[in-house]
């Protein structure tokens, strides 16, 4: 016999067991009394019962207020304990699991970080095939394509709901996560305005040299006072090393049969799921486009540069295959180097 049974919008939440506390929270509440009246019981012969509650009462309201303060969604227990393992962490990770010794013509700038400890970059994207599509190991695979936006406010009623209507159709057909990131990155606007400012001299008309020079000041005015952003939209498809069962069961119970028998998956496997993958993104495009939105499959190059700007998003160097490696020892000045420095005394 069947019956239906109703599955909460937030399926990661912690179940409530006893007066809306979770399991956790109800654990250590309980053990930090039972540790207080066992203190209690070993000093009440020579400690009396006002003094006792005076030395007990904060420590039971600290443990109270980390297990259920909260701050974005997380205890203040679990954040006390990341900051500490953060702080007990290497201060300083390499993408080389094994560091390089360092060059004895490099060694005395080594030695000025020589309190600084050094750890393996774990990092989940282990390669990028010629496609785009990023090998995850266990995790599976995933293939990354760039949105185009929607200016929405600016439709009529309309329009603005049928643009809300094909958006929904394609998450309907969702059988598989997706992930839906908008990223903020700085704009560099010296490429357009040099541009600007070199071909203003062949417009046809002076007026349109004008406006075009006068808009290249207004762009370099523009970058002096502020920083400037732009948004980057992106759609992350991803797709488990296995068989295309859409039952969430089974593939939770897959991903952990596959983690504790520490084994591979075999390559057949993962051909399997990269086919599976660009089947599913071609669908996200030809689903997305009737509600006004473009999607692009990044390529080998462009998913690359994305990870690396992902990993270090304030780098004032663009990611560029020309990038030396983690296992390279740079000798040569590169290539955005500025040649006034060379002829500077």
């Amino acid at each position: 016999m069947t019956r239906s049974v109703r599955i909460p919008a937030d399926v990661d939440r912690e179940d409530r067991i006893l007066a809306g506390f979770t399991a956790r929270q109800v654990v250590a509440m309980a053990v930090t009394g039972l540790v207080l009246y066992g203190g209690w019981l070993a000093t009440r012969a020579v400690l009396p019962v006002v003094a006792y509650l005076v030395m007990a009462a904060p420590i039971a309201a600290a443990v109270v207020l980390l297990v259920v303060v909260t701050r974005d969604g997380i205890t203040l227990d679990r954040l006390l304990l990341a900051a500490l393992r953060q702080r007990l962490s290497p201060r300083r990770r390499v993408a080389a699991e094994t560091p390089a010794p360092v060059p004895e013509w490099l060694s005395a700038f080594a030695d000025q970080a020589d309190d600084v400890t050094l750890g393996g970059l774990q990092l989940p994207a282990r390669a990028v095939s010629e496609a785009g599509v990023i090998d995850l190991g266990r995790d599976g695979l995933a293939l990354v394509a760039a949105c185009s936006t929607v200016n929405f406010a600016l439709r009529t009623p309309a329009e603005q709901e049928a643009l809300a209507a094909g958006f929904g159709r394609y998450l309907h057909s969702l059988t598989a996560g997706v992930q839906i990131l908008v990223r903020a990155q700085r704009l560099d606007l010296t490429s357009h305005i040099d541009d600007l400012r070199h071909r203003a001299a062949s417009l046809p008309h002076p007026a349109l040299e004008d406006a075009a020079l006068d808009h290249a000041d207004y762009l370099h005015h523009l970058t002096e006072q502020a920083e400037l952003l732009r948004r980057q939209i992106l759609l992350v498809v991803r797709e488990p090393v296995g068989s295309a069962s859409t039952d969430v069961l089974s593939r939770t119970r897959r991903r952990h049969r596959e983690n504790t028998e520490d084994r591979e998956p075999s390559a057949g496997a993962r051909r399997a799921a990269a086919s599976r993958l660009v089947r599913r993104m071609q669908e996200a495009i030809e689903l997305l486009a009737p509600a006004g939105i473009e999607a692009t499959p990044l390529d080998a190059g462009q998913a690359t540069a994305v990870l690396a700007a992902a990993t270090n998003p304030d780098s004032p160097v663009p990611p560029s295959p020309k990038m030396a490696g983690a296992h390279e020892v740079i000798t040569t000045r590169p290539d955005w180097d500025l040649s006034a420095e060379e002829d500077t005394p």
